[in-house]
């Protein structure tokens, strides 16, 4: 079935819905949701449902709007007190780890390709060519699935694999530039390769980081009529920094990173309702990308290199990434080897090796088609086996902290500016709750804590001290002082509840 004018909006929006009520389906089972995204896409393309899609320029141009959002909504949510222990850490597994995974993988597909399955034969600059393209973990895998599973990590973890995907693709996105050339026998000397690579790091980042500040500056002094303009205006500065930089020639997923990173960390008018809306920005981004890069590839044409992908899907989860990743951090002596290990598990691949595949299909090379299905096909593999797994991995490895795991409050939807510097949770009245007496006064509450609403039935009213709870009550208390708050909970025998910062 060929995509009209006439069909295009209803086609989409049943996709979208599909691919929402399968990710809900699937987070029950802790199947990846970008999988599920990719696996809608596949079965609504021309060898499923029969839409026909076949057009990696347009793919190409929507992974790279895509992930633009991703990339600044992930800056935004991440904080510099959070990356500043790692930043050294993270630069190097962006840099010279995804140079290692690279080399190191590519030197086993030409072995496999020329000396095991010479059903598929790449030359060497082939076997670069496509170890480069799937050489850097996936930010948008990466920032879906550690936030929406809610897991913590210790010894910075979180912040570490982040920051390490957010800013890796200026690297993965250089190799492959020259290894098209290498095989398209256009290729320039090192040092223009080197000075190439430096520019596009460093001007890339001085570009987001001063387009970003004055960003902020345009915000708060614009003074918009319409609030609802705001995150509107911030999107249109978002995309003008990734376009003003790839203009002068430097990395502009780079810069949007950067700039939303400076973002994030800044104050502006109506912060908080823009952080929102861009985490819904960001999901979209997600799932129209992937369902796009879904759609433009066959599940038939996967078959015949299903055997060389899983080999070299395996082979980069267990050898190339751990060996990167380990040669990486041989300076960083007090990171654990649990710390490196997760690392090394956690070297996710999605939407970014794909788009990156596309360059070659773009480019006319000889093996472009079998690059693509074999990129898609380890990125099936990875969010099949790694994606699945990490919460267990962390918790085999004692890295989960589920005592700092801070929840999203389901039964109030309040939250304060991040100017306030203030607790929240909410708490379903017990029995023990009420052994101290029914009314809101006998029950023991930490200093500087107050009981502001509560939910009865449907029902919200503001209490007071004479107010008589009820079992199935739910509070919701504010406390400048989280440790009161956390063993007042554990003597009314309450665990488990959400919990907000600010």
């Amino acid at each position: 079935m060929l995509i009209s004018t006439a069909n295009i909006i209803l086609i989409g929006s049943i996709l979208l819905f599909g691919s929402i009520l399968a990710s809900k389906t699937g987070y029950k089972f802790g199947v990846p949701t970008l999988l599920l995204f990719l696996a809608v896409g596949m079965i609504a393309g021309e060898d499923g449902l029969g839409i026909r899609f076949d057009n990696p320029q347009v793919a190409q141009f929507i992974g790279m709007v895509a992930l633009i959002v991703i990339l600044f909504s992930g800056g935004m949510d991440t904080k510099y007190e959070e990356i500043k222990p790692i930043a050294r850490q993270g630069v190097i597994l962006a840099t010279i780890g995804v140079l290692l995974t690279a080399l190191i993988t590519g030197v086993f597909i030409y072995w496999l390709t020329n000396e095991i399955f010479t059903s598929v034969v790449f030359s060497f600059a082939e076997s670069l060519l496509l170890a480069s393209v799937m050489s850097s973990t996936d930010s948008a895998s990466v920032f879906a699935i550690l936030r929406s599973k809610g897991l913590s990590l210790k010894q910075n973890m979180r912040p570490l694999l982040e920051l390490e995907s957010g800013s890796n693709d200026p690297m993965a996105y250089m190799l492959t530039i020259v290894c098209i050339q290498l095989v398209k026998a256009e290729m320039t000397s090192v040092w223009q390769i080197t000075g190439m690579f430096f520019y596009q790091l460093i001007v890339g980042a001085v570009a987001g980081y001063i387009i970003a500040k004055i960003t902020i500056r345009i915000i708060n002094k614009i003074n918009l009529d319409n609030n609802s303009l705001y995150p509107v205006l911030l999107m249109a500065l978002m995309f003008f920094i990734y376009s003003f930089t790839d203009l002068i020639k430097a990395n502009g997923y780079l810069a949007v990173y950067i700039g939303g990173l400076v973002v994030g960390n800044s104050r502006f008018v109506h912060k908080r309702t823009t952080k929102n809306i861009f985490d819904g920005f960001a999901w979209l981004a997600q799932i129209v990308m992937f369902l796009t890069l879904g759609l433009l590839v066959n599940p038939s044409e996967l078959l015949p290199i299903a055997g060389i992908g899983l080999l070299i899907g395996v082979f980069t989860i267990l050898v190339s990434r751990p060996a990167a990743v380990w040669v990486s951090l041989l300076p960083f002596t007090k990171m654990t080897k649990k710390a490196k290990i997760f690392t090394s598990w956690v070297g996710l691949r999605g939407a970014v090796p794909i788009i990156f595949a596309t360059y070659p299909l773009t480019a006319g090379l000889d093996q472009a088609k079998p690059i693509f299905n074999i990129v898609f096909f380890i990125t099936i593999v990875s969010l099949l086996v790694q994606g699945t797994s990490i919460p267990y991995v962390a918790r085999l490895l004692g890295l989960s902290d589920d005592s700092t795991n801070d929840k999203q409050l389901s039964e109030f939807d309040v939250e304060f500016s991040e100017e306030i510097k203030s607790s929240m949770t909410e708490i379903a009245v017990t029995k023990n709750f009420l052994s101290n007496g029914k009314r809101l006064m006998d029950t023991p509450m930490p200093e500087n804590t107050l009981v502001v609403m509560v939910k009865r039935e449907g029902r919200y009213f503001v209490p007071k001290g004479n107010t008589e709870l009820a079992e199935g009550d739910i509070l919701l208390l504010i406390s400048d002082n989280e440790s009161s708050l956390r063993d007042t909970y554990k003597k009314l025998g309450v665990e488990n509840y959400p919990f907000q910062k600010n």
